[in-house]
């Protein structure tokens, strides 16, 4: 073979190599879990997105409006939003129970004679909206201060670390509560930035902030074995800058640990966030979550339990395939992944 055969083959084999980011796409289209899982969540968050639409042609009322005196039309029959209550003495009122037909109250009601689905779709737009804007914010800070922390090191390193430290000592939920508690009530003043009590700004400050440590620090674990790996010190060692090294060599491995944090991220973020509004420090009305709608059932788990069970259906449904799609991210991302695509 002459040495233009030998040219025209290594360009072909060039072109034809795969790189690392096409890999790992193909090794998650492998994963029939992951894809199912993302196919869930799409439609999870279309349908709450969709919400509007459902309140206004579907469901043809108000959801954050009480009431108490309406009338619907199931079959021919005109009935009540709320009954008069059949159990025990008879005193008091049982909401509308689903009628299972695609309109208006389809979920039931709830005590104030709100329509349940929509509802549910209104407080799926906000716990999905506080997951992901936390998620943004912690991702952010934790890999500002893994990476600056671990590729600095020294005085630096100590002082970041000895913060983070402090963080990490709080059990999470206390932490959340407390901040929630202290911030829920007035405002917060960040030079120009004001958020005001009950904007939803507060849930997700509190919630993005909460679990910087449980990603810093890998992060920052991560960075220090890089700072060790044979094509930095090679950089080094031909000169490299240090911002060079950090740019090119350090950031682009960092990229991929951090991709794999999003899923676990964000199903914990919506579990914290669902906890803070039932315990009415999260999400505060008129607005409404998945957590504030489980807190309006709570008081009808006997009576009309798909009240609660609904948001907290969701809720399971959408952490269980945000970790079935972290798991297929973690495993595409990994060069030493047990999936093996023909």
């Amino acid at each position: 073979m002459d040495n233009t055969s030998v040219g025209q083959a290594l360009v072909r084999n060039r072109r034809g190599a795969e790189g690392p980011w096409r890999t790992a796409w193909r090794k998650l289209k492998a994963d029939r879990a992951a894809i199912m899982a993302f196919g869930v969540l799409v439609l999870i968050t279309a349908a709450c997105l969709a919400a509007p639409l459902y309140a206004r042609h579907v469901a043809r009322t108000d959801p954050f409006a009480t009431n108490l005196n309406g009338e619907i039309v199931i079959n021919g029959e005109t009935r009540q939003v709320l009954e008069p209550s059949t159990e025990g003495l008879g005193l008091g009122f049982t909401p509308l129970g689903p009628t299972w037909d695609f309109g208006p109250y389809m979920l039931g009601a709830d005590n104030q004679g709100r329509d349940v689905a929509a509802r549910l779709l209104y407080g799926g737009r906000n716990s999905l909206l506080i997951a992901g804007a936390a998620a943004l914010i912690c991702l952010g800070l934790a890999t500002m201060l893994g990476v600056v922390s671990g590729f600095f090191g020294g005085l630096v390193d100590t002082l970041l670390s000895r913060i983070l430290d402090v963080l990490w000592a709080f059990p999470i939920f206390l932490l959340a509560i407390s901040l929630s508690i202290v911030l829920i009530t007035q405002s917060i003043t960040i030079g120009p930035i004001e958020i005001r009590s009950g904007s939803l700004w507060l849930p997700i400050f509190i919630i993005g902030i909460v679990y910087v440590p449980y990603v810093a620090r890998p992060i920052r674990g991560h960075v220090l074995s890089l700072m060790q790996a044979e094509f930095v010190t090679a950089a080094i060692g031909i000169g490299a800058s240090p911002w060079r090294i950090l740019l090119y060599d350090i950031l682009p491995n960092v990229i991929t640990r951090v991709i794999v944090f999003v899923p676990l991220i964000l199903a914990l973020n919506m579990m914290t966030e669902s906890s803070l509004s039932f315990l009415s420090i999260g999400v505060q009305p008129p607005d409404a979550s998945w957590g504030t709608i489980i807190q309006d059932g709570q008081g009808l788990l006997y009576s009309r339990p798909i009240v609660a069970l609904a948001p907290g259906l969701a809720i399971v449904i959408s952490v269980l395939a945000l970790n079935i799609l972290g798991d297929g991210v973690r495993d595409a991302l990994d060069p030493k992944s047990s999936i093996r695509v023909a």
